[in-house]
């Protein structure tokens, strides 16, 4: 089971990250603020940890351009 689930916060901006499985594969979502940016559903389990990298290493690129982690979840 592949779970993925990051919030950043930089001055009144947030960005999530969620990977969550579903009963028809895993439900990949990115939100910015209260708006969702990319929401789809995979049933390929290499196409969720490519989506599960990119969201870490996006998570590492924000961090270092000052942005807080308010929460992170993740299991391999």
């Amino acid at each position: 089971m592949i779970e993925f689930h990051t919030r950043l916060r930089n001055a009144h901006h947030v960005l999530r990250f969620s990977i969550q499985e579903t009963g028809a594969g895993w439900e990949v979502r990115e939100e910015q603020d209260s708006r969702v940016v990319r929401q789809v559903c995979y049933t390929d389990w290499h196409r969720v940890e490519r989506a599960r990298m990119t969201f870490a290493n996006a998570v590492s690129s924000l961090r270092e351009k000052g942005w807080a982690v308010e929460s992170a979840a993740e299991s391999p």
